[in-house]
């Protein structure tokens, strides 16, 4: 039995057993060698061998080699070990995958940054495996508390090795802008930092009287974009508009209702303040999106769109007339009307939009990448519109939700969300034989850091539970069993995690430096919330 995960497509064990040693080399086809070079520094710095290689798969002495074969399926791979080892795929990022499995075969020890074995042998095996989506992704909010950039790669590092390859980042929201924008530098100079931050839900109104902030130089973020795309994850990066956005009218207030200055935003929740809808708030964004644009290549921005209150709008005598003249019927139509001049500009530059959900009640932009988080709904009906989307409903994906109804757990937020229940997840719900013009490109999950102010925190909320999404994700539904997973997560999986250092939280419940007493959360019941929500609807 085999402790891989995700668990390939199919393993077929062969009996023996080949030894590694210091003479180990490891040769590439030219086109994989991006692949290579990761491995060899992986496995470099956790056994110490200079493993010495080269860019061809026909170097006769080599170990282990990369070798090209354009039928092999995107992001597929090969890997066959008998008196050496070799990966064959049609891509890096095939390749890449061979070589993740290939880490985890030899042991938990192979996923350190310096040696600590004194040998290393591998199971003689053939493994053939693809992924289910080509979207598998995660979502970190560095917005709400600011994650150092070294503990953004760690974090990029230990995702790759569950063979996710989408990096959502959360960039900009009322707590907080964590991107540089040489145009505008009041928005890292005023809107990178607040005085204070609620300490647990915000129902409680207590503050921790701390301030805190923190951004990203673009060079940076070029970095842990070059970082991520050496590990086959493209990094998404998202500029919340035109709620969630009070750090950055606290930067520049004409962004805003006019005369009414504002700080950066303390208190979690939602907000009532948003961009005024004006041709400068347009223009700005405009601005900073040619900024994100230089350095972020990824096909998808994603532009937010989601909590909008209208509140502030049906205030102002602008907003109403700049709907009046756009031919709205309420100033509703003024959130699709600001997502949809962004996405254009995103569009007339090459890139596509990534939306909330919430977009496809005010009209969705053309072409746009539909982030489903209010449940499967709003996916359904962009996949009926012929829209690309990626499920990430909350009930199901958020790993900021509590882990178990124990008392115990750290600032108990939202719906109980087991390893089970993320492990039983399946991206398509049953919608019967109905073909969608749309395309289910994966699945998302979330990770929100109201509560989670540290890597320490989020590995806390995120392990193992994202270790068992990265599976529902890879692997065929067919293929999946709860048990079977159970038994490959505990030990060696959860062996692997700590020999990365992640601090992931125990099955049995959290260890005592992980609990956070006496600071309030808000408990939520998915089943109760779902009945009163059918009462409602059917009183009216």
């Amino acid at each position: 039995m085999h402790s891989l995960l995700p668990a390939p497509g199919s393993f077929t064990a062969t009996g023996s057993t080949l030894h590694l040693d210091d003479s180990t080399s490891v040769a590439s086809s030219p086109e994989l060698a991006a692949a290579r070079r990761w491995f060899v520094g992986a496995l470099g710095a956790a056994t110490g061998w200079e493993l010495a290689g080269t860019a061809s798969a026909d170097a006769p002495a080599a170990t282990i080699v990369f070798a090209l074969d354009p039928s092999v399926e995107p992001e597929g791979y090969t890997l066959t070990i008998d008196t050496a080892v070799r990966i064959t795929a049609s891509d890096n990022a095939g390749a890449l995958y061979g070589a993740q499995t290939l880490r985890q075969l030899l042991g938990p020890a192979a996923h350190r940054q310096a040696p600590t074995a004194s040998s290393w042998e591998l199971p003689t095996a053939v493994i053939t495996d693809r992924p289910r989506f080509s979207y598998r992704g995660v979502m970190l909010d560095v917005a709400r508390h600011f994650i150092p950039k070294n503990d953004v790669l760690r974090f990029i590092d230990v995702v790759a090795a569950h063979k996710l390859n989408v990096l959502h980042l959360h960039l900009t929201d009322d707590q907080g802008w964590r991107v540089e924008i040489k145009k505008y530098p009041r928005l890292t100079e005023v809107g990178a930092w607040r005085k204070e931050s609620n300490l647990g839900a915000w129902r409680a109104g207590i503050f921790d009287a701390t301030p805190h902030g923190g951004f990203y130089t673009q060079e940076d973020l070029r970095e842990i974009v070059a970082f991520a795309a050496a590990r086959n994850i493209t990094v998404i990066p998202e500029i919340d508009v035109p709620g969630h956005s009070q750090a950055a009218i606290a930067a520049y207030p004409e962004l805003g209702l006019a005369g009414k200055p504002l700080e950066v935003w303390t208190r979690w929740g939602i907000n009532e303040n948003v961009l005024e809808p004006t041709a400068y708030a347009v223009q700005f964004y405009r601005d900073v999106l040619d900024e994100v644009m230089d350095i972020f290549p990824s096909p998808w921005i994603s532009l937010g769109g989601d909590e909008v209150p209208l509140d502030q709008w049906n205030a102002s005598p602008f907003a109403l007339k700049a709907a009046a003249n756009l031919g709205f019927e309420s100033v509703a139509g003024l959130h699709g009307w600001f997502v949809g001049q962004l996405a254009e500009h995103l569009h007339q530059n090459g890139r596509k939009s990534g939306v909330w959900d919430e977009i496809g009640d005010v009209g969705l932009p053309d072409g746009a990448l539909v982030a489903s988080w209010r449940g499967y709904e709003g996916g359904l009906d962009a996949l009926a519109k012929g829209y690309d989307v990626v499920m990430c409903p909350e009930h199901k994906l958020y790993l900021d939700h509590r882990q178990s109804a124990l008392e115990e757990e750290p600032v108990p937020v939202g719906f109980v969300t087991t390893l089970e229940a993320v492990y039983n997840f399946d991206p398509m719900p049953d919608a019967g034989d109905k073909d969608f013009p749309g395309r289910l490109l994966g699945a998302q999950a979330n990770i929100w850091t109201e509560h989670l102010p540290s890597a320490r925190r989020i590995d806390y909320a995120a392990f193992p539970r994202l270790s068992a999404i990265a599976e529902v994700f890879w692997s065929t539904p067919d293929t999946r069993d709860y048990a079977d997973f159970h038994a490959r997560l505990s030990p060696a999986h959860l062996d692997r995690l700590s020999a990365m250092g992640v601090e992931f939280r125990p099955l049995d419940g959290p260890r005592p430096w992980q609990q956070r007493p006496g600071v309030a959360g808000w408990k939520r019941d998915y089943e109760a919330e779902q009945a009163a929500a059918a009462q409602a609807a059917e009183a009216q």
